[in-house]
C-alpha cells in the first residue's frame, strides 16, 4: 500500500492550481517506493510526497514543471545504470518508472481528488486507470492501463485507555493511522492523558457499532476487564475489522474464548483474534508492547493488500 495521505491532503488544499502529478506506475528490484506512490508539485515550487525517498525527486520536479508549463505527460525511467545515476539515478540498486501527468482534464482530472477522498469517507476501495502514454486517468479499471488502487484510511480503535494505549495512540499516529480510544471509565478517558487523540466514552459495543469498522480498521482490546473487552471483541468480530487482537496471556485467551463462544461466537470467528496481542519480540513493559502490537496490525493490513 503505498502512503498518499498527505499528497491528497495536499491537492486539497491546492484545489485551482496549477500542479503535476507523479506516480510510480512500475518498479524492480530495491525500489525504495512501491507502485501506486504520488509526489505533487505546485506550480510554485512546493511539492508533498515521494516516489524515490529522494533519489530522483530533482529531476521529477523539473520535469513536472515543463508539464505544468504546457508539456505532455512524461513516462520517465531511472536506474542505477543510468548515465547521470549519481544525481538522478537509484544508488539502492532498483529501477522505477515514474508517470508525470498534468492535473487537468487531459491528464488526472481534478475532480478524481474528490472522488477519493469520497470513497474513502465512505470506507471503499477507489480505482484509478491511467493510460501511461497518453497519461489520462480515470475511474475505473481497464485493462493494459495502470491501475492503482486508493484503500480507505487505515483506523486503530483502542479498547481501554490504559498505558498500553498512551504508547500505541502515539506509535499509531506517527504510523499516519488515525486513532479513536475507546473507555467508559472517565477517570481515565481524559484529554490529559491522551492529547490529540479522539476519546470515545460510549460502551465499548455500542462505539464499535457507531465507528463502523472496515476492512482498513484495527481493534484492540487492553482494559483487562472483561466487562468492558468482552462486548468490544464480539462486536468487533461481527466486523468486517482487519485486525483484532486482545491483551492477555494464553490462559486468559483460553477462558476468553470460552466466555465469547457461550455467547454464540463461533469458533472461526474467534480464530480472528490475535492473542496474546502482538508479535513474540519479547516485550517487557508498555512501550514495547505497544510495539508489538503495531507491528502486528501493520503487518496485517499489508497482508490484506499484498
Amino acid at each position: 500500500m503505498a502512503d498518499n495521505d498527505s499528497v491528497l491532503a495536499a491537492a486539497t488544499a491546492w484545489k485551482g492550481a496549477p500542479m503535476a502529478l507523479a506516480t510510480v506506475v512500475s518498479t524492480w528490484g530495491s525500489a525504495p517506493r512501491p507502485r501506486g506512490s504520488h509526489m505533487i508539485v505546485h506550480a510554485d515550487g512546493r511539492f508533498e510526497g515521494s516516489v524515490s525517498g529522494g533519489c530522483v525527486e530533482s529531476d521529477i520536479l523539473a520535469t513536472a514543471a515543463q508539464v505544468i508549463a504546457g508539456a505532455p505527460a512524461q513516462l520517465k525511467h531511472y536506474g542505477v545504470a543510468d548515465a547521470a545515476a549519481w544525481e538522478v539515478g537509484l544508488p539502492c540498486g532498483g529501477e522505477i518508472a515514474v508517470l508525470v501527468q498534468p492535473v487537468s482534464e487531459s491528464g488526472f482530472p481534478p475532480a478524481l481528488f474528490g472522488a477519493i477522498a469520497d470513497a474513502r469517507a465512505a470506507g471503499t476501495r477507489l480505482s484509478v486507470a491511467t493510460d501511461t502514454a497518453t497519461g489520462q486517468s480515470i475511474i475505473g479499471e481497464r485493462e493494459g492501463a495502470f491501475i492503482n488502487r486508493y484503500d480507505p484510511p487505515r483506523r486503530l480503535l483502542i479498547v481501554g485507555a490504559v498505558q498500553i494505549a498512551q504508547a500505541l495512540a502515539g506509535l499509531a499516529r506517527e504510523l499516519g493511522i488515525a486513532v479513536t480510544i475507546i473507555d467508559p471509565r472517565a477517570r481515565f478517558l481524559t484529554e490529559e492523558r491522551f492529547p490529540s487523540v479522539a476519546l470515545d466514552d460510549r460502551w465499548p459495543d455500542e462505539a464499535i457499532a457507531g465507528l463502523r469498522p472496515d476492512p482498513a480498521t484495527a481493534i484492540v482490546t487492553l482494559s483487562h476487564d472483561t466487562k468492558i473487552d468482552d462486548p468490544a471483541l464480539i462486536a468487533a468480530l461481527a466486523s468486517p475489522a482487519g485486525y483484532v487482537g486482545a491483551l492477555g496471556s494464553r490462559r486468559s485467551h483460553a477462558a476468553r474464548r470460552e466466555r465469547l463462544a457461550a455467547a454464540g461466537v463461533g469458533a472461526a470467528v474467534l480464530d480472528r483474534i490475535d492473542a496474546p496481542v502482538g508479535l513474540d519480540i519479547g516485550a517487557v513493559g508498555p512501550a514495547e508492547i505497544a510495539l508489538s502490537i503495531a507491528a502486528a496490525m501493520v503487518a496485517a493490513f499489508n497482508a490484506k493488500v499484498a
